[in-house]
């Protein structure tokens, strides 16, 4: 079984959708450390004007520097799904497949979530039905895996039957193959495609964007491009 172990995003770019495709099972690495300023709680869209800006779902600070991805509490006392709603219709609204997805974008904002990986994992999964991506997924926390790094991967492989771990091409820069060969899971790194398509708002196009902006610009169109 082909597996892919990540941390959960706010709105991933496609390539993120892209890993899930190649998958039997997605793993959301939910319990490990929350890093700020990092992926967990924000992402980039393309405005109407063609420039970059962030969408960040606010978080509550806690003392402890350990707290994990599953623990970490949006700040709901901030109307931050109001304003990242309102962000994206102001400047999607003018893309070709803006009012096919809207309605769903819109109650996907109207739902409580208290913590990010809940946010995360909700509009991931009804995204990837909307790519028809038929990958199953679970949560990390769900099996009590040991270790950390390397070796919690390899822990979540094993108790998950995963015989085929696919990294995303960064992680050939700091993981130890060898962990994977001595339990005879077969270590494979993932090449992106980065396909190309047409963005409304740029001749130039700017692929570390959220998928929501594929989705906007292409459409039902959009599966060829994961």
């Amino acid at each position: 079984m082909k597996g892919v172990i990540l941390q959960p995003n706010y709105i991933p770019w496609y390539g993120y959708f892209e890993l899930i495709k190649e998958a039997d099972i997605f793993v959301f690495l939910d319990d490990v450390q929350y890093t700020r300023r990092d992926w967990r709680n924000r992402n980039k869209i393309l405005t109407k004007d063609g420039d970059v800006q962030w969408l960040t779902v606010p978080v509550i600070k806690e003392s402890r520097d350990t707290l994990l991805i599953k623990e970490t509490k949006i700040d709901n006392s901030q109307d931050w799904a109001k304003k990242h709603f309102s962000t994206l219709k102001q400047n999607y609204s003018n893309t070709p497949y803006w009012h096919d997805y809207s309605d769903l974008l819109k109650h996907l904002y109207s739902l409580n979530y208290e913590t990010i990986d809940d946010l995360d994992i909700s509009f991931i999964k009804s995204i990837a039905k909307i790519l028809n991506l038929d990958t199953k997924f679970v949560k990390s926390s769900s099996y009590d895996s040991v270790g950390s790094k390397d070796n919690k991967l390899v822990d979540l492989c094993k108790k998950i039957g995963i015989s085929t771990y696919i990294s995303g091409p960064s992680a050939m820069n700091y993981i130890d193959e060898r962990n994977f060969d001595h339990n005879n899971i077969h270590l494979r790194y993932f090449e992106y495609k980065m396909l190309t398509y047409k963005q409304v708002h740029s001749k130039i196009f700017f692929p570390n964007v959220t998928v929501l902006d594929l989705l906007f610009n292409c459409g039902d169109k959009s599966c060829k491009y994961i």
